[in-house]
């Protein structure tokens, strides 16, 4: 899940413990240098989910794991690591009005002739709010927050869950 690092250095100065998995190297260094006291992991978000086992209060995924990861896979994984009540919260551009599910994209790359191929899910709020009670959530919100004034004009949709 690739981090807001802010949000995470908050929750390591409350004496948290936090826990990120699929950050790239480089970042790893700056963090572990600029914070200190952060566990790191670079590893795929469910195979980290699955082989943890350990429980969560909280999992955050800020334009993260959750928009990159088929949430078939990844909302029972999520589930199944969060303790009782613990929240589920997750952030990602809205989708685009006819664009949902599976969305794939090329993306070419300097150093080899084949792209690599990125796959994210794009879905409604309410989609999403569907999609998080079939999965044994509870208290969903899903809400667009509008971009700030400027230059930029797509917002974010930020969704939340319990498990119950």
């Amino acid at each position: 899940m690739t981090p807001d690092i802010r949000g995470v250095v908050g929750e390591a100065r409350r004496d948290l413990d936090p826990e990120i998995p699929g950050v790239g190297e480089e970042f790893d260094d700056a963090a572990r240098e600029r914070w200190g006291g952060l566990e790191l992991h670079q590893r795929d978000a469910i195979d980290y989910l699955a082989g943890c086992g350990e429980r969560f209060d909280a999992v955050y995924s800020v334009f993260g794991a959750v928009w990159f990861t088929d949430p078939d896979a990844l909302l029972p994984a999520v589930r199944d690591r969060l303790s009782p009540g613990g929240t589920f919260t997750f952030s990602q551009r809205p989708a685009i009005e006819g664009c949902y599910g599976c969305q794939a994209s090329y993306i070419n790359r300097h150093d080899d002739p084949e792209p690599l191929v990125v796959k994210r899910w794009d879905y409604t709020r309410e989609t999403w709010a569907e999609r998080l009670r079939t999965n044994g959530f509870t208290d969903v919100t899903a809400e667009v927050i509008p971009a700030p004034e400027g230059n930029r004009r797509t917002g974010t949709l930020l969704v939340r869950a319990a498990r119950c």
